[in-house]
């Protein structure tokens, strides 16, 4: 099948990563449902990207399993078929852990790791039926490693990586293929507005390329992950990190005596 007629389905694609990735599949001649539960945001997006047959906004909760329902159901309904899924919604508190109340470990875990579930069981039958798709999930680094502040963000994204396994085992025999993207340190709005000069220089010391990522290297790394070129390609989490997760201590030492030499 070409590239015309095939369908992604991104969560939490009204900014950020989302909204990366989206532009992404467009630019390569995919149709688009975006799906985030900031609705003004989201039109907001989709209008900006000037694409009107190409897109479709898609405003839900994705821990709420009738609203994933019904957007599945309403994105096929307009699609006709959805070749690919991006687990990207996810939501972020960082507290100190004793200060965690069950509340924001709850919520943390609905969105992070309870969505993605929703959206995998509502769309593989789709899948399934069509003759197979792909399914990325959004992780993190920080589901792979330990950090102050993340008990519930990091929690969340290990349990996603292993889910991305689980899925990929059973729904393998159907032509389904599920991997994920574990981005690190990303140049976002975020990430721009929160990380003070000390932390950002904290993570340039224990990165080897040395500099954070672009969203739009995580989006053609999701892309790649739901093209044919990964066809045989599934069950694995992909660090997009600079090679964050591959350092230990050391660097910023190694890196003084160099410039020392």
């Amino acid at each position: 099948m070409g590239v015309m007629n095939k369908v992604a389905l991104i969560t939490g694609a009204a900014r950020g990563l989302g909204l990366a990735a989206a532009t992404r599949f467009l630019s390569d001649g995919w149709r688009v449902a975006m799906l985030d539960i900031l609705g003004d945001a989201l039109r907001d997006a989709v209008q900006g990207l000037n694409q009107p047959d190409a897109t479709l906004a898609l405003e839900a909760d994705v821990s709420d399993p009738a609203a994933v329902q019904a957007a599945v159901k309403r994105a096929h309904a307009h699609f006709s078929r959805i070749d690919a899924l991006v687990n990207n919604a996810g939501i972020a508190i960082f507290k100190p852990i004793l200060e965690v109340s069950l509340e924001d470990w709850q919520r943390v875990l609905a969105v992070n790791l309870t969505g993605p579930f929703l959206m995998a069981q509502a769309v593989a039958p789709i899948m399934r039926d069509q003759g197979g798709g792909a399914i990325v999930n959004i992780t993190s680094i920080s589901g792979l490693r330990a950090s102050t502040l993340r008990v519930a963000y990091g929690t969340s994204k290990a349990g996603l990586a292993h889910l991305t396994k689980q899925q990929a085992a059973e729904l393998g025999e159907y032509g389904i293929r599920v991997n994920a993207v574990a981005p690190g340190p990303v140049d976002t709005a975020m990430a721009k507005a929160v990380h003070t000069p000390e932390i950002r220089a904290d993570y340039h010391d224990h990165i080897p390329l040395n500099r954070y990522g672009e969203e739009s290297e995580l989006a053609n790394t999701i892309y790649f992950l739901c093209s044919d070129q990964a066809s045989y390609i599934t069950g694995q989490v992909l660090c997009v990190d600079g090679g964050f997760d591959a350092t230990g201590i050391g660097l910023p030492t190694l890196r003084g005596r160099r410039r020392n030499s």
